[in-house]
């Protein structure tokens, strides 16, 4: 099962997610600061990491984990209970690392800069976090953002 859905994975990284439509929004042009957020109940947000630097990437992404977790910010709490950071097993044709953001709900208006977070949460590290996260990074790959249109799970009797 994990072999098939990490070949589901790869296919759909090969594939550019089929044509579907990613949303990415920006606040108004006079702001400063840009927000990453998603449309949509589930995103799956793909990035390239240099091959040498995962292990750094997946302490970073600790780091979100628990800047989010220690937030006293209800929205930025929901956003833990709903992220998942997936490792592609097979490297790109380039070497990389594929990761896949698994975001599931979405928290609407919810800032994911993944950046954002980390500054808000350790400002005294702010330039260490930048250089650590800028030397692991490689490439956004994909974004796919949209609602589940059908829930398999089962039902709770009731």
């Amino acid at each position: 099962m994990k072999a098939r859905y990490a070949a589901l994975v790869s296919a759909w990284l090969l594939l550019g997610f089929g044509g579907v439509e990613a949303r990415i929004h920006a606040q108004s042009a006079d702001s400063a600061a840009k927000k990453l957020t998603f449309g949509g109940d589930v995103a799956l947000w793909t990035v390239a990491i240099k091959p040498d630097k995962t292990q750094e990437f997946e302490q970073m992404m600790a780091k979100v984990s628990t800047a989010l977790a220690r937030s006293e910010d209800p929205i930025r709490q929901r956003q833990a209970a709903g992220w998942k950071v997936m490792k592609i097993e097979k490297p790109l044709p380039d070497g990389n690392i594929a990761y896949v953001h698994v975001i599931s709900p979405v928290v609407p208006d919810a800032d994911y800069t993944v950046m954002q977070i980390l500054y808000d949460a350790f400002p005294d590290e702010r330039q260490a976090l930048y250089e650590s996260y800028r030397d692991a990074f490689a490439a956004n790959l994909s974004l796919a953002t949209g609602p589940v249109t059908v829930d398999l799970a089962p039902k709770a009797a009731g």
